[in-house]
């Protein structure tokens, strides 16, 4: 018996790490890797798995945010559904995790900056509407959500409609950003005000076997932008190699890719269009 709950227990955990650290299916918001390690377990409070239909993420209890936010964005994603507006608290955090609240960051000087944008899913209005819990959001600098990143998600659409599909990760690092009231460390009830945001897009022509079509020849996007007022408007401006994220955050992105493609891939610094 003992012998048996054994293998059962190996059995379980082995499935455990598999649905935290990989994808199998074409098009997963996460195919090309779970950069932290995310889990789900609720004890793993400050890296913890949330998947969703729309996107999936890490999510952070002490900074009240995501680590990361990974998605997959494609022509089916991009339809007529309006901006629903509807900024709300995730109520199926954990138990007893604070919840942030549609409010928080008013009169901060801070926007609530969607990780996955609201125009990445406006095929219904249940897609539009996920990309409104603000356990999507970190507080962005007016001009760094409203302008320069703003310029990129476009950019980003474009390219979809050009015939290519992307993946999609995105977050903030350190502490202390400059919104249009001055510098903060927090908003609200301890919200976290990230000092840089960061984005990670790999571009794909559309096509099925996502992993096995990416090349030395991919094209990679990598930007780290100051959250500062200070912002440059022109997002090409804060082009940097994947590995200078990682070297930064600590996170291994693009870990799905054979190793000898994400070598090259993640040493470049992307010169592609910017519009």
């Amino acid at each position: 018996m003992k012998k048996k709950i054994a293998a059962l227990l190996l059995v379980c955990s082995m499935f455990s790490c598999f649905t935290a650290n990989a994808a199998t299916n074409d098009n997963d918001n996460m195919l090309l890797g779970n950069p932290s390690g995310a889990t789900s377990s609720i004890s793993d409070s400050n890296n913890y798995l949330i998947t969703k239909p729309q996107y999936d993420f890490s999510y952070n209890d002490s900074k009240h945010e995501p680590n990361w936010t990974s998605w997959h964005l494609s022509s089916g994603d991009i339809g007529s559904a309006s901006r629903q507006n509807d900024f709300r608290p995730d109520t199926k955090l954990p138990s007893g995790w604070y919840e942030v609240t549609a409010n928080e960051f008013f009169a901060t000087g801070f926007d609530r900056g969607h990780m996955c944008p609201s125009g990445d899913r406006t095929a219904s209005a249940g897609d539009n509407q996920a990309t409104f819990l603000m356990d999507n959001m970190i507080p962005q600098a007016p001009k760094n959500n409203q302008i320069t990143w703003a310029k990129l998600e476009e950019y980003e659409r474009t390219l979809v409609k050009q015939g290519y599909e992307l993946y999609i990760i995105a977050g903030g690092y350190g502490t202390g950003g400059t919104g249009s009231k001055g510098y903060m460390t927090t908003v609200g009830n301890g919200v976290v005000v990230p000092a840089e945001t960061w984005k990670i897009i790999v571009a794909l022509r559309d096509g099925n076997d996502d992993i096995s079509r990416i090349t030395t020849d991919t094209r990679v996007i990598a930007v780290l932008m100051p959250n500062s007022q200070a912002c440059s408007s022109k997002w090409a401006n804060y082009r940097v190699s994947v590995d200078d994220i990682e070297s930064l955050t600590g996170y291994n992105f693009l870990s799905e890719v054979p190793t000898s493609i994400q070598d090259v891939i993640e040493a470049k610094v992307d010169n592609g269009a910017t519009n």
